[in-house]
């Protein structure tokens, strides 16, 4: 029997599974393939609860950043309600202060008239008195023995 080349290609395939096999090589090559599988399920898991705690943080900064846009809001809302409510101030007080310099000013324009009025009267009293002063001078000047005799003689006759 002649034995050719595949035959001994054969043999030396059949030497090689069985050294193979003695050194325990499939053994070696699967624990290596399930550290790998083991290694790549750990990935997988901590993959897995990164994205779930990345998915927490999120919905806890959207969360935080709606609460946040809320709080915005209602100082926004708050200054808005503060300044309308301080122009509603500012404006009645101008009001009040308009009413007040008003009145004020027009109880200075009556005291001007009633003292321009006094100051009249005055006047037209002195001018009054002046006026009489001078014509009964005119006529003590003129009548005044006659008036002194009359006046002497009504006194004298009262008393009688």
């Amino acid at each position: 029997m002649a034995f050719d080349a595949a035959f001994w290609a054969f043999i030396a395939l059949i030497v090689f599974i069985g050294v193979v096999i003695y050194l325990k090589v499939p053994g070696a090559i699967t624990g290596a393939l399930d550290k790998q599988i083991k290694k790549i399920e750990d990935d997988l898991s901590e993959a897995k609860r990164l994205r779930e705690e990345a998915q927490a943080m999120l919905a806890d900064y959207e969360r935080k950043r709606k609460a946040a846009e809320a709080e915005a809001e209602e100082i926004v809302s708050a200054a808005r309600e503060e300044a309308d409510r301080m122009a509603r101030e500012a404006e009645e007080s101008l009001t009040e202060l308009v009413a007040r310099r008003r009145k004020a000013v027009e109880e200075k324009i009556a005291q001007a008239e009633a003292q321009a009025i006094a100051d009249v009267r005055a006047r037209s009293a002195d001018v009054a008195i002046e006026a009489a002063r001078h014509l009964l001078q005119d006529q003590m000047t003129k009548q005044g023995d006659d008036v002194i005799s009359a006046s002497i003689k009504e006194v004298g006759d009262r008393l009688n």
